[in-house]
């Protein structure tokens, strides 16, 4: 079995009569790239900021590499790189100084190790601007930067990727992917840009309004994503019939409107017209749809809301 290096157990937080997390269960496991998504105020800062020791539980457990007594969770912490919300700077000290001083944080001898950081993030070039000159997206790398000093085991990241340009998000993303490959960092990313959580994660959480509605593997939604086929028939009950007789072990549902929609069809097109074609059944409609991410995702929050 897989290594959980972060997991909650039925973690809750509110604030007052406000629930931000209500009994969160997330699990990643060694070497993901882990997505968590959802909209802005879904819970997604505060269960990283829970994570982080920067606020505690209101119920429930968090454990860091099998750990969970606070004492635990704190020596744990040392093997994690946090980067959650906005990167903390002092405006009018450099890049260089700022790396430096939080070495001297952390107790890291610094001269090596600030170096190799500011290459690996690809800042070198900024080392002696100051952080109130830099753009976003080199803040957002020298954030990285900082997370990363004390080589650790895991990276926390709270939506990174926000604000930038999309030559920055794909740089960003690639710098991301080679530190989990080249240094198998496990990273826990939180965004609510679908489509790019989507070129990266190979795990993900859905977060809607403080509870967590799925977690599904890359591959597995990948298949939930599949191309289908949705065909609109004079006789959808008739079709129906034809379908399991012929083609057993297509997947299809009977829609609204008449409609059919066959899932990860294992055959072309045509082959469907014609079934319907040579037993009197009218098409009046075919088409082939791709479930989005952003499709996907809204679906599971009106199940969500449904229940």
């Amino acid at each position: 079995m897989n290594e959980y290096v972060i997991e909650t157990k039925q973690v809750t937080k509110s604030y007052g009569s406000f629930l931000a997390l209500d009994h969160v269960d997330i699990h990643v496991r060694r070497g993901e790239i882990y997505g968590l998504i959802g909209d802005n105020g879904a819970g997604k800062s505060t269960l990283l900021k829970l994570l982080a020791g920067h606020s505690y539980v209101t119920e429930g457990e968090v454990r860091l590499f099998g750990k969970y007594e606070e004492k635990e969770l704190e020596n744990s912490r040392k093997k994690i790189g946090f980067m959650v919300e906005q990167p903390g700077f002092f405006p009018n000290m450099t890049v260089e100084q700022t790396l430096n001083y939080y070495c001297i944080q952390k107790g890291i001898p610094n001269r090596k190790k600030v170096d190799e950081m500011l290459k690996l993030t690809g800042i070198s070039e900024k080392r002696r601007s100051k952080c109130k000159t830099l753009s976003l997206g080199q803040k957002q790398r020298l954030g990285l930067a900082i997370a990363m000093l004390g080589e650790p085991q895991v990276l926390v990241l709270d939506e990174p990727i926000n604000g930038l340009d999309p030559s920055g998000i794909l740089e960003f993303r690639h710098l991301l992917q080679r530190l989990n490959e080249e240094k198998n960092i496990t990273i826990l990313l939180s965004s609510h840009i679908l489509t790019e959580l989507q070129q990266i994660a190979t795990m993900y959480g859905f977060l809607n309004k403080g509870i967590l509605i799925e977690e599904i593997s890359a591959h597995a939604l990948q298949e939930k994503c599949s191309d289908c086929i949705e065909i609109t028939l004079s006789d959808v009950e008739k079709y129906a019939v034809l379908i399991e007789k012929n083609f057993p072990e297509e997947m299809y549902k009977i829609l609204p409107e008449n409609n059919v929609r066959i899932y990860k069809p294992q055959l072309q097109a045509e082959v469907y017209s014609k079934l319907a074609s040579e037993n009197d059944i009218y098409i009046t409609g075919m088409k082939t749809i791709r479930t989005s991410l952003e499709d996907y995702y809204m679906e599971l929050k009106k199940r969500g809301a449904a229940r």
